[in-house]
C-alpha cells in the first residue's frame, strides 16, 4: 500500500518574504522577553503611525482641492493658523494691545504730570498775585512817604531862609554892640554870639539832611 505523499509546500510557503510574520516571529522567538515586548511596541506604533499619516495625507489631499475651490476660505484659516502660533501671537499683542497699554500708560503719565504743572501754576500764581499786591502797596506808600519827604524838604528849605535872616539880623546886632561901651553891651554881644552858633549849628543840620533828600531823588 503506497504511502499517502505529503503535500507540496507552497509558492507562498517557501518564500519567507511574502509571510510578513515569520521573520519577526522568529526574532520574537529568539529574543529575551523584554526585547519581544519592545519589538511588538514598536510595530504598533508603527502601525499605528502609518495609519495616521495616511489620514493626514488624506486631509492634505482633501484641503488642496477645498483651497482650488474656495481661495478665501483658505487665506481666513491661514491667518488664523499663524495667530495660534507663539512668536506671531506675541508680535500681534505688542503691536495692538502692548500699544494700546503703552499708549495708555503714557497718557496717564502726561495726566498726572499736567495736574502737577496746573498746581505748580496755580500756586506761582497765587504767589505772583502776593507779590504784585505788596508791591503795589510799597509803591503807594513810597509815594505817600515821598510826598512827606518833599514837603518835608520845602519846610527845611523855608526854614533855612528864616536861619539866614536871623543870622543876618545877629551880625547886624553884633556889629551895633560893639559900639556900645560898657559890661552890659558885653554881656548882650555874649548872648548874641551864643545864639548866632547855635543858629549855625541847626543850619549845618538842616543843610545836611537837603543833602541827604536829594541823595534819594526828591528834588526839594
Amino acid at each position: 500500500m503506497a504511502s499517502p505523499t505529503s503535500p507540496a509546500p507552497s509558492s507562498e510557503d517557501s518564500n519567507p518574504s511574502n509571510s510578513p510574520f515569520r521573520f519577526s516571529d522568529l526574532v520574537l522567538a529568539r529574543s529575551p522577553p523584554e526585547s519581544r515586548n519592545w519589538s511588538i511596541q514598536k510595530l504598533k506604533l508603527r502601525s499605528e503611525y502609518q495609519v495616521y499619516e495616511d489620514a493626514f495625507v488624506e486631509k492634505v489631499k482633501d484641503g488642496l482641492l477645498i483651497a482650488s475651490d474656495k481661495p478665501e476660505l483658505v487665506i481666513g484659516v491661514g491667518a488664523a493658523a499663524v495667530l495660534l502660533l507663539r512668536g506671531p501671537r506675541k508680535f500681534l499683542f505688542r503691536q495692538t494691545l502692548g500699544r494700546l497699554q503703552n499708549e495708555e500708560a503714557r497718557f496717564v503719565k502726561a495726566e498726572k504730570g499736567l495736574q502737577e504743572l496746573s498746581e505748580s501754576v496755580g500756586k506761582l500764581n497765587a504767589d505772583t498775585n502776593k507779590l504784585i499786591k505788596s508791591s503795589n502797596a510799597g509803591e503807594e506808600e513810597m509815594l505817600r512817604g515821598g510826598t512827606k519827604i518833599k514837603n518835608t524838604g520845602k519846610e527845611i528849605r523855608r526854614l533855612l531862609k528864616s536861619i539866614y535872616k536871623i543870622e543876618s539880623e545877629a551880625i547886624d546886632i553884633m556889629d551895633g554892640l560893639r559900639t556900645l561901651p560898657g559890661r552890659s553891651a558885653l554881656r548882650l554881644r555874649a548872648e548874641v554870639a551864643s545864639m548866632a552858633s547855635e543858629l549855625k549849628e541847626k543850619r549845618i543840620e538842616l543843610n545836611k539832611k537837603i543833602m541827604d533828600i536829594a541823595e534819594l531823588g526828591f528834588k526839594v
